[in-house]
């Protein structure tokens, strides 16, 4: 079995929300099996900033399912997407 990277787009609820500490709480919330590589903020509009959180786990099926099922159950998170999936050479 191989690795994939999966960026994963997390929107906070709204423009007020302590982006650090949401940071803060992704990491914490990142599975066992799963390495979070990075998270990178991206401007949307009137002040909201989404995160692109990128983490690498195994290229099984449903290998986001635990990743995506721990983020949405964050605080301050109105909804998460998987923008994009890339196997790792």
């Amino acid at each position: 079995m191989g690795e994939v990277v999966a960026t994963i787009k997390l929107m906070p609820e709204s423009p007020d929300v302590n982006m650090e500490k949401l940071k803060e709480d992704v990491g914490k919330s990142i599975p066992e099996n799963t390495e979070l590589h990075k998270i990178e903020e991206e401007p949307i509009a009137f002040g909201l900033v989404a995160l692109n959180v990128m983490v690498v786990v195994d290229d099984a099926e449903g290998g986001t399912e635990q990743v995506e099922a721990n983020l949405s159950k964050l605080v301050d998170v109105a909804s998460i997407e998987v923008v994009d999936i890339r196997r790792l050479m």
